[in-house]
């Protein structure tokens, strides 16, 4: 059963819209999703599953190949998925726009990433507007999933679009909708995760409503595409600033000579008042690491400057650089010094289960663990290769005698299939960043964690 929840009804604002939202629910609008990558191809996937014509559009060539042969670049989405959906013409996968033409629905889903002064770069998004802008017509749908600084929808995309001489929300709809795909996720997918719309219009909001509560179990509508945007940045800056707070207890504790993970566990009790999260090596992925600075910068256009945004950022960024530290400590403890030592990185992807390594600390880790003299080698079972620098690493074969001969095993990404009991009887040391080894007993061996 398909959850959406109303608007208060306001009148028919004309035939365009009823049309579209008519072809919708029909599920004869064809749609376009532009961006295939860990956002895009599941989406799409799902419209698809809706019962609608789906086309994929990536500029990335060999990405829409592959896709056109039946295979997945995606974790959460397997080959022969793809493949049914190819070999039924449901989903067609190109590298034209010209195909958004005929699409009367398109969902933007490019990166967005920050620039080498930590600033949006929103280059992609804007590139994908002009390309839309002077194929846009009476009757279509464009809704922004892009992460990106409130407002960007309305000053970015709608002055491009109004060019056309068409009127938003009545000859055409413009609205924002917040992805929320967490990669290698098994419980929550692109289907019973409650998608938030928001559009320019109240019209543009009710057709966003009605495209994706085809394919989403719950659509939550809001007042406008700014408010949307915002709610994006606020989920991922509550979990930075709190991922910054459990960091600096971690140190805090680390100085004190308590285990912060048994602290944790101890508050983790309270019924009430409290939501546990976890120290690590660094954040990771697309979300964390960027979004905040997303609405920093934002905020700094305005004149205001937010403190405790900047504060999580630094102490987030700082935690690569204590792994650092910790490491050292570990081998001096074994009367070894870091320059020289031989480290066995486990895990470089930046959370467990998924092949992402977007922003991940263990570049951090390795890039400083190597410029300090250590032999790097890493081993990883979702991702075979690695680059540090200029340096392209290989997935090294985990046996016995790959953990004995390393001076210490670094846990940085607790991937599930590591037979940890075995990793730590195998090893010499270990530096645990992540838990990994919770409840295992030493007997004799030396096990540092973070």
């Amino acid at each position: 059963m398909i959850e959406t929840q109303e608007l208060p009804t306001t009148g028919d604002q004309g035939d365009i819209s009823a049309a579209l939202r008519a072809r919708i629910r029909a599920r004869t609008a064809p749609v376009a999703v532009i961006g295939l990558g860990y956002v895009g191809l599941p989406l799409a996937m799902a419209f698809v599953d809706a019962g609608f014509q789906v086309t994929g559009v990536d500029v990335d060539a060999a990405k829409i190949a592959q896709l056109a042969q039946g295979r997945s670049h995606v974790t959460d989405v397997a080959d022969e998925v793809v493949a049914a959906k190819v070999a039924t013409d449901r989903f067609r996968p190109t590298s034209s726009f010209d195909a958004l033409a005929a699409c009367d629905c398109m969902v933007i889903c490019v990166p967005t990433p920050l620039g080498k002064t930590r600033e949006p770069d929103i280059s992609a998004i804007i590139q994908t507007a002009e390309e839309i802008a002077p194929r846009l017509r009476a009757g279509q749908l464009i809704v922004l999933e892009s992460t990106t600084y409130p407002g960007t929808t309305e000053e970015i995309l709608l002055p491009r679009f109004e060019a056309s001489g068409l009127v938003v929300g009545k000859e055409y709809h413009l609205a924002f909708s917040p992805e929320r795909i967490d990669p290698g996720n098994k419980q929550y997918g692109v289907h019973n995760i409650p998608k938030v719309v928001g559009g320019v219009t109240e019209e543009c909001t009710r057709a966003a409503q009605e495209l994706y509560g085809t394919a989403v179990e719950r659509v939550f509508p809001v007042s406008g595409a700014r408010v949307a945007e915002m709610a994006k940045l606020l989920e991922n800056t509550f979990r930075s600033v709190n991922i910054g707070l459990v960091n600096e207890l971690a140190l805090m504790c680390h100085h004190l000579g308590v285990d912060v993970w048994e602290v944790i566990a101890a508050a983790d009790t309270k019924p009430f008042s409290f939501l546990a999260h976890y120290p690590g090596p660094g954040i990771g992925g697309h979300c964390i690491p960027l979004d905040p600075h997303y609405l920093a910068w934002k905020a700094r256009l305005a004149g205001f400057e937010p403190k405790f945004i900047g504060l999580a950022s630094e102490i987030n960024a700082s935690m690569p650089r204590h792994v650092v530290q910790l490491t050292s400590d570990a081998l001096n403890s074994h009367r070894k010094c870091l320059n020289g030592a031989r480290i066995l990185v486990l895990g470089v992807a930046y959370k467990p289960g998924v092949s992402d390594t977007r922003e991940t600390p263990a570049m951090a880790i390795m890039t400083e663990l190597r410029r300090r003299g250590a032999e790097v080698t890493y081993n990883d079972p979702f991702v075979p290769r690695f680059a540090v620098g200029e340096t392209l690493l290989e997935s090294q074969e985990l046996t016995t005698e790959e953990l004995g001969s390393a001076d210490c095993v670094l846990i940085v990404t607790n991937h599930p299939g590591y037979d940890w009991d075995w990793v730590v009887r195998s090893s010499q040391l270990v530096v645990d960043t992540r838990n990994a080894t919770k409840g295992i007993p030493v007997n004799g061996h030396t096990l540092f964690k973070l």
